[in-house]
């Protein structure tokens, strides 16, 4: 084998491996999503514990990332579609890893609400969940797949997040206003609603930048409702 042919075979290699802990990382955050919030319904401390530990997995993968890519680029000085591809593997890292950072303030607040009584906007909170996993879960196999159409599919998802987003928002501000002992959970209910309408803006940055990784353009500007309310993170 020739020396450019074992070039071009070790840099799809190291390639294949930067896609491959992308792939752990995504898979981590989308357990990470539906524990979280399987946790928060069922009142489990124990599971939310877990989550909340499990993040640590998720960041030591986001710094193997950067490491093999900046590596990558030292090393393989790759040009065009290939540098494209290993600058969107280094910024989707950090936004999974920002995933994984709202499923883990999504757990903490688990103990928060463990004795709260039964509150009805909860039952509007997992299907926003499950929404956002798939989010996920498809634009990174659309970075693994360098797949522009699934790209622009998960985008368009979501403004589905931001209307459950704004649904939660007015059903819980009716909540608080029935009964002004309810405001304490339901603001931790909306803090959860907020992480998780975060989680839908973050999958569709990833998306942006698979699209563009894949085509070499930037995706159309894509119009975002607004949110009645934006609470500052944890």
């Amino acid at each position: 084998m020739g020396t450019s042919a074992h070039t071009v075979k070790a840099f799809d290699q190291d390639l294949d491996q930067l896609r491959a802990s992308i792939a752990q990382m995504g898979g981590l955050a989308e357990d990470a999503i539906a524990e979280s919030m399987r946790a928060l319904m069922q009142r489990d401390i124990e599971a939310a514990n877990r989550v909340i530990e499990n993040d640590k997995k998720i960041d030591a993968l986001e710094a193997v990332v950067e490491r093999d890519a900046v590596q990558l680029i030292a090393l393989r000085a790759p040009m065009a579609d290939d540098l494209r591809e290993v600058v969107a593997a280094l910024k989707i890292a950090g936004v999974v890893e920002r995933i994984g950072d709202y499923a883990k303030n999504i757990a903490k607040r688990v103990h928060v609400i463990e004795h709260s009584a039964s509150i009805e906007p909860l039952s509007l909170l997992p299907e926003m969940a499950r929404i956002v996993g798939e989010m996920v879960h498809n634009v990174l196999d659309a970075f693994a797949a360098r797949n522009s159409k699934i790209a622009v599919m998960v985008c368009e998802r979501d403004r589905a997040v931001d209307d459950f987003y704004n649904s939660i928002f007015r059903t819980l501000l009716t909540f608080m206003m029935e009964n002004p002992q309810n405001i304490g959970a339901a603001t931790h209910l909306l803090f959860i609603a907020k992480n998780l309408e975060r989680m839908g803006d973050h999958a569709t940055n990833v998306a942006e930048m698979v699209y563009f990784a894949a085509t070499g353009e930037q995706m159309g500007e894509r119009t975002k409702g607004e949110s009645p309310l934006d609470p500052v993170d944890d």
